[in-house]
């Protein structure tokens, strides 16, 4: 099969789409991202590439912690909404229900099914129109309803991916297999 170059853009696709909470001169302001991506495992960690143009930057760098939001997809007007206005014109401290954890400067969103509070460990800054944030998961908190055996069920939370460069949301689709299961019987060709 034939494969065509696409060049150095960032495909790998699906992007979760993710609502970050910042604080901003003292009011909760989000900001809805597709560049999120979990990076180590002990301690919980995650990085985040975030415009260092947008608004919730400021409240990032100055406070040194973010909020991560998994919005479902009954929320994705609202989720889109907040990705597209800027805080630095448009009040956003009241478009969600805003709870605080340990973390002072990450607020989260009730009304999402799974929030990560995150305290900054470093900001990177490798050139172009973005920061490279890496952050430790200081605490996740997740609504009882999202919950299967005390773990994030994801049939539950209905999470929503992005696909950039055509702008275009979708939901999760069917479960294809148990992970470290499903490879057992596999066998290489030679």
């Amino acid at each position: 099969m034939a494969k065509k170059k696409l060049g150095n853009r960032p495909f790998l696709y699906p992007y979760p789409v993710v609502l970050v909470g910042t604080e901003v001169d003292g009011k909760a302001n989000f900001l809805t991202i597709a560049f999120c991506g979990i990076v180590n495992m002990n301690p919980g960690m995650l990085a985040i590439g975030i415009n260092r143009a947008h608004h919730s930057t400021k409240g990032l760098l100055a406070n040194k912690a973010f909020s991560v939001n998994i919005p479902s997809e009954a929320m994705l007007a609202a989720a889109d909404y907040a990705g597209m206005v800027s805080g630095s014109k448009v009040d956003k401290s009241g478009l969600f229900e805003v709870f605080r954890g340990e973390v002072a400067g990450a607020p989260m969103i009730k009304e999402c099914p799974l929030s990560m509070e995150c305290k900054v460990r470093e900001v990177l800054d490798l050139g172009g129109n973005d920061y490279v944030v890496v952050a430790e998961i200081v605490e996740t908190h997740a609504g009882e309803e999202y919950l299967t055996d005390g773990m994030p069920d994801v049939t539950k939370m209905k999470p929503v991916v992005f696909s950039m460069f055509d702008n275009r949301y979708w939901g999760i689709g069917e479960f294809l297999g148990k992970g470290w299961s499903l490879g057992k019987d596999y066998k290489p060709k030679a």
